[in-house]
């Protein structure tokens, strides 16, 4: 016996807004959160540029023993679901908190706590000072565990890491756990912090970033002739996945509905996407095959469309593949706004699709301007504005390095 799943509370920390109300006004009305880095000095890299959480101050979200023990990742973490929590109205006290759990991702974890303790032992002489925090600030599963402390929460708690397909992995677990009876409620989502010298020059290294420096608001630019890479990004959203009768036994309000998940694997490369698009095309099939639906039936795609030349052909090949030639069908790349949250891609993306059903919008894809021609007529493109359509099923698709693979499906409450 299967439960129903629904959302009930949403949270965000993001480089077009600190809030959700303020995301969402933000990706509807096409803005972008690139910029040059203020956080290091880059004038010897590459890439100077990315999407960074703008106007965020520590001391406001938390005291002075907080921010010692809590990586940024974490406190970003804290604040979307602190913003969750509230949106959904839940008192814990009135809960069954051995039935509440928190499954969260992030593909980094600690990586700036890891860097700058580091960087100093090594230009130091050999005597290692590392604070007694350094352990628990850098390791990727310390958010659910921090989470589940601020509020008490002794039900299922961990850390799901998949690269960038890691927040998706983690909302597909909290709803399989919550469909099984596993639990009633899970705070999911991700976080990451990733802006760093290491990761910036790691990235580029590898040829995945733009290097568009004269340009950083339009360098994102998904399914472009010319688009050159992806534009880092930080932040961090939380959503409530609840079980349908206890959400309406509390009286909260209801977003969205899950209805499937669906894993797989490339099996093809350590960093690069199939090229046909093998494991993107499970994925998709078994999201649909596990909300009971066909392809027809989906009216909005969030494509993982992080503009890289290799990534994005592959992802518009795996949707050819499955949904044929469908002009009905309308896809969006939103890290042309956000730029690329790495772990915590999936959950932003997760509430641009649960706020597109509920408003009837379909977020653009802004900086895009001549899509490649094998595929400019295949699917219906919104570009630089948002689009007003009724939205019944939305598709989000993640895919992380090692050939990860995670597709969400989420569908219009109805009683």
């Amino acid at each position: 016996m299967t439960r129903r799943v629904v959302i009930t509370g949403l949270g965000a920390l993001t480089p077009i807004g600190n809030n959700v109300p303020d995301f969402w006004n933000n990706m509807k009305a096409g803005k972008s959160g690139a910029a040059p880095i203020t956080k290091f000095d880059t004038s010897k890299f590459k890439t100077t540029f990315a999407c960074e959480v703008k106007g965020y101050t520590p001391s406001e979200h938390f005291d002075v023993k907080e921010i010692r023990k809590y990586d940024p990742f974490s406190q970003y973490a804290l604040v979307a679901v602190r913003e969750a929590v509230a949106d959904a109205g839940i008192n814990f006290e009135e809960l069954n908190r051995d039935r509440i759990g928190v499954i969260w991702g992030s593909g980094n974890g600690g990586i700036q706590t890891f860097q700058d303790q580091m960087k100093e032992y090594c230009e130091g002489d050999g005597t290692p000072r590392f604070t007694p925090f350094f352990i628990p600030r850098i390791l990727v599963d310390i958010a659910s565990g921090i989470i589940s402390m601020e509020y008490g929460l002794r039900g299922i708690n961990y850390c799901a890491v998949s690269a960038c397909a890691t927040s998706n992995t983690a909302m597909i677990d909290a709803f399989n756990y919550i469909k099984w009876g596993k639990a009633n409620m899970i705070i999911s989502g991700g976080s990451e912090a990733a802006i760093t010298e290491s990761a910036m020059g790691g990235f580029s290294s590898a040829q995945a970033l733009s290097k568009r420096n004269d340009s950083p608001e339009t360098a994102s630019r998904p399914f472009d002739v010319s688009r050159d890479g992806f534009v880092m990004g930080e932040g961090a959203a939380a959503v409530i996945l609840e079980e349908y009768e206890h959400a309406v036994a509390r009286g909260a309000k209801i977003y969205a509905e899950v209805v499937g998940g669906g894993m797989a694997a490339d099996a093809y490369h350590l960093t690069g996407t199939h090229p046909e698009g093998d494991g993107a095309v499970l994925g998709m099939e078994e999201a649909m095959r596990d909300a009971e639906i066909t392809p027809d039936q989906i009216d909005y795609v969030n494509m993982h469309a992080t503009s890289t030349s290799q990534g994005d052909n592959s992802e518009l090949i795996a949707l050819r593949r499955v949904f044929g030639e469908r002009q009905s069908l309308s896809v969006s790349g939103t890290k042309s706004m956000t730029g690329h949250l790495l772990g915590a891609a999936g959950a932003v993306e997760a509430i641009a699709c649960i706020l597109g059903i509920q408003d009837s919008v379909v977020p653009p894809t802004i900086n895009t301007t001549e899509i490649e021609p094998d595929f400019k007529n295949l699917f219906d493109f919104p570009l630089q504005t948002a689009k007003p359509k009724e939205i019944t099923y939305a598709m989000s698709n993640t895919f992380g390095f090692g050939g990860h693979i995670a597709t969400v499906i989420f569908k219009k409450f109805e009683k």
